[in-house]
């Protein structure tokens, strides 16, 4: 379902051919993070995104589960180039009705321990009046410009990985949504997936600087957006031979009368990995995974043509480029 103004793509799209390129650009428009060269081969690594209350914060989510997931899905991005972070910035909007202090030490818990599970610190930031809840993160940290992994440099031939099975958020979102039932024990398994999300940063740090993968995006925004970003980025196409969805998604589809594939595929807020890896290389990308206890799973491979289709079990069907989308998609 769209709206008639524009989808958050065409948006970002427009703005960026106002502004000026700046020179020698370690990592183009378009990709997981932004860099600015430092001396020799090091960059600084920054992202930013904020989390709205009224499109992010589904009911039932506390303020804390609020202010982690907002470092989370900002750190989901630095897994995805194999960076670590070390610093955060917090720009936090507050309806007046909020600014007490029981929900200011709850918030403020919230964006410490995502910060920490993952080896940052919060170093400051702004606060401001807003009509509603906006916790905005800036995450910053270092790196070597050989050794991020960008959403470019797919090959046909290539494999397509991901670091985690898919369809839990997207149906523990409908839950909370209301119309749709599940069993007691699944449906633990699926809200805790949209309220409290996990980034594979182990995973991105232990592939980084290896020659094994050609390309990583993180899936925030849903599996087949990832495909076709990747595609788009490096001008090929995905057969995708193995759809990777979560029991718990499966279950929940078949209480629901709903496509288990469509909720792996189109759904949002992963946080997985989606990589593309060398085919000779496979063996020793998943062995490195495995060192720090996640896992790689194979679902398909790159190819000359430019179409991004599934084919599983002799049934071929596309993969359509969609997915969440601000300005676009109705909640």
């Amino acid at each position: 379902m769209t709206g008639d103004g524009l989808g958050e793509r065409e948006l970002i799209r427009l703005m960026q051919q106002r502004l000026t390129v700046m020179p020698d650009m370690p990592v183009p428009f378009g990709d997981d993070v932004s860099a600015v060269p430092l001396v020799g081969d090091e960059v600084a690594v920054l992202k930013t995104d904020m989390l709205v209350a009224e499109t992010d914060v589904p009911a039932g989510m506390s303020l804390f589960s609020a202010a982690r997931k907002a470092v989370v899905m900002n750190i989901s991005d630095f897994a995805a180039k194999g960076v670590l972070p070390s610093a955060v910035l917090v720009a936090l909007g507050l309806p007046r009705k909020m600014a007490t202090e029981k929900a200011v030490v709850e918030i403020a818990d919230g964006l410490n321990a995502g910060a920490r599970e993952y080896g940052a610190y919060v170093v400051g930031g702004d606060t401001g009046e807003a009509s509603g809840l906006v916790i905005g993160i800036s995450l910053f940290g270092t790196a070597k410009r050989s050794a991020l992994m960008l959403r470019s440099g797919v090959r046909a031939g290539d494999m397509v990985a991901v670091t985690g099975l898919f369809g839990k958020s997207s149906s523990g979102l409908r839950l909370l949504l209301g119309g749709c039932t599940a069993s007691e024990a699944v449906r633990g398994v699926l809200v805790d997936a949209v309220f409290n999300p996990k980034a594979r940063l182990r995973e991105g740090l232990a592939l980084r600087g290896y020659d094994y993968v050609s390309a990583s995006i993180d899936s925030s925004d849903g599996l087949a957006w990832s495909l076709h970003e990747l595609a788009k980025m490096s001008n090929v196409g995905f057969l995708i031979d193995k759809v990777p969805i979560a029991n718990e998604a499966e279950e929940f589809a078949r209480q629901n009368d709903l496509d288990p594939v469509d909720l792996a595929l189109y759904g949002g807020e992963e946080y997985e990995l989606v990589l593309t890896v060398k085919p000779e290389k496979f063996p020793e990308a998943k062995a490195v995974v495995e060192t720090v206890g996640g896992r790689l799973i194979p679902i398909g491979k790159a190819t000359y043509e430019k179409e991004i289709v599934s084919e599983i079990e002799g049934v071929q069907r596309p993969i359509e480029a969609r997915g969440w989308e601000h300005f676009k998609t109705k909640i």
